[in-house]
Formats: C-alpha cells, structure tokens, sequence
C-alpha cells in the first residue's frame, strides 16, 4: 500500500539551481531589443555624417583625383586648405561674417530680453494683443518688405553696399527671439521677483540680477538660433552687399569662388567645410545650452 501511494504521487518540478542565468528565450529577446535600438541609431548616425565625411575627404585629393570616381584620397592634400585661405577677398569675407554674427546676435539679445521680459512678467492692458502682434510679424515673409525696405536703406539713408542694413534693425528685437525668450520666462517663478523687489532692487535691476542669470538657457539657445541665421544668411547680402565684394560674407562669396573654381571639387569642398566649420564647432561645445534652452521654452504657456 506504502509503494503504490508513493508511485502515483506526482514528482514536485525541478527548481532552477542558483546562480543559474536568465531563460534563453529573455536573452535572446534583449539581444535582439539592443541590435533593433542601436541598428537605427547607427543607422540615423551615417545618414547624417557620410556627407561630412565625403566633403572632408574630396577636399584633401588632388584636382585630377577630385573629378574621377575614388572615394578615398591616394595622397592627402592638405595645402588645399591654404589654396582656399589665400584666395582673394576670402579672409574679407571671414571678416565679414564675423562682425555680422557677432553684431547681430549681441544687438538681437540685448533688445529681446526686455521686450520678452515685460511681456512675460508685467501686467498692463493690450499685452496679449501686443505678443498676438510679434508673433503676427512672424507670419509675414521677408520678400514682402524687401522692396520698401531696400528703398529706405539705399536711396534714404544710403547705406547700400554694407551690411549695416542688415545689423542695425536688430538692435530694435527680433520676434522670433522674443517669442523664444518669453516662453523661457514664464517658467521662473514670480515669487524670484517680488523677493528681489522686497529688498529694494528695481526692475531693471531684477532683470539683470535675477532674470538673466536664470534665463541663460533660453538666452544660449536664441544667440546660437541668431548666430546660425546670420552666418548662414545668403539672402540678405545678396541684396544689400552684392555691388560690393569687399562687404561679401562667406555665404555670399562661396558662389562667387565655386563659379571660380568649377572644376576644382577638392577646392570648393574645402572652402565648403571652412565655412561650415565654426558653426559645427560652436554647436558641439554649446548643444547641452542649446537643447535645454529650446526643450524649457515649451514648458508653460
């Protein structure tokens, strides 16, 4: 009776010895979780660097090498590099392009922090028309205004030639840059600004001391969004500085020498990658300002 009881007992499953690693189905499942994630990281990765790395590897090949089919260079022609810098007038141009990013992002950041700053923290009847109103001038193209414009800064204040057409207006703010800023500042706390207001600061010092220290995100991202577009710009040199090359920026003057050298790749791919150097420079040391600065804009509206 003892045996037969013991036979038909059922046998308690066998427990999994410790230490023993996960099932091979898991494994399996996060192997082919981590190669799905990281094939289109790698994947977005090349998209956007093999033309990097095609425009860096044509300006280092000779000028025969440029116009066949090879992808990489036999020799590494460097001096391609001083070929581009003692063109003539490209040192003008850096020069050029240097004052009107500089110039136009210090004047366009100055004059859009106290506009977004009253905006976003004063209280006074027609302030939601008057943001309805900036963020309308966005809407309007630039070509609209570009006839009436050009008009005034040539045949009134005769400044055609120059880029000072294009620096001046932005010391008087810029919408985008405003609207930007604003976003930024309804996201400080008021509280900052009635307990500097308590201890006797004005406004002007409230927004110097407080506002500005706590708004550097949002400041890094509208001077790089400025800087960009004026190093980039080719639209306005095109009208006000075309007569006259010694006033051309690089973005300009990069048609001018690819018409020069149609026919040397290797140099037109190095004065490509000289240009948008600093950009790509600027942007790898600032991305963590930039990117905070732009993802805090959308938090409160």
């Amino acid at each position: 009776m003892t045996a037969t009881t013991a036979l038909s007992a059922p046998s308690a499953p066998a427990r999994p010895a410790a230490g023993r690693s996960p099932a091979p189905a898991a494994r399996r499942r996060a192997a082919l979780h981590w190669i799905a994630v990281h094939t289109v990281a790698i994947a977005a990765a090349l998209f956007f660097i093999l033309p990097f790395v095609f425009v860096f590897l044509t300006s280092v090949m000779s000028d025969d090498q440029a116009l066949s089919g090879d992808l990489w260079p036999t020799e590494w022609n460097w001096s391609n590099y001083a070929d581009v810098f003692n063109t003539p007038g490209f040192l003008d141009w850096w020069r050029n392009s240097l004052m009107y990013a500089g110039l136009g992002t210090l004047f366009t950041v100055c004059s859009s922090i106290p506009v977004a700053y009253a905006l976003a923290k004063f209280r006074f009847r027609g302030r939601r028309t008057a943001m309805i109103m900036v963020i309308s001038t966005m809407m309007l193209p630039p070509q609209v205004i570009v006839i009436p414009m050009y008009l005034v800064w040539a045949q009134q204040l005769h400044l055609s030639g120059s880029l000072w057409p294009l620096i001046i207006p932005m010391a008087f703010g810029d919408a985008y840059s405003i609207f930007l800023l604003r976003q930024f500042l309804l996201t400080i706390p008021r509280e900052y600004l009635e307990s500097a207001k308590v201890d006797g600061s004005g406004e002007l010092g409230t927004l110097l001391r407080i506002v500005v220290p706590m708004a550097k995100p949002g400041i890094a991202a509208v001077a790089l969004f400025q800087f960009f577009y004026c190093w980039n710009d080719y639209f306005g040199p095109q009208i006000y500085a075309a007569q006259n090359p010694g006033a051309w920026t690089l973005s300009y003057g990069l048609e001018s020498f690819k018409s020069a050298h149609s026919v040397n790749w290797n140099l037109t791919m190095a004065a490509t990658l000289l240009v948008m150097a600093p950009v790509i420079i600027i942007f790898f040391f600032a991305q963590k300002a930039f990117v905070e600065g732009v993802t805090l804009t959308g938090v409160k509206g």
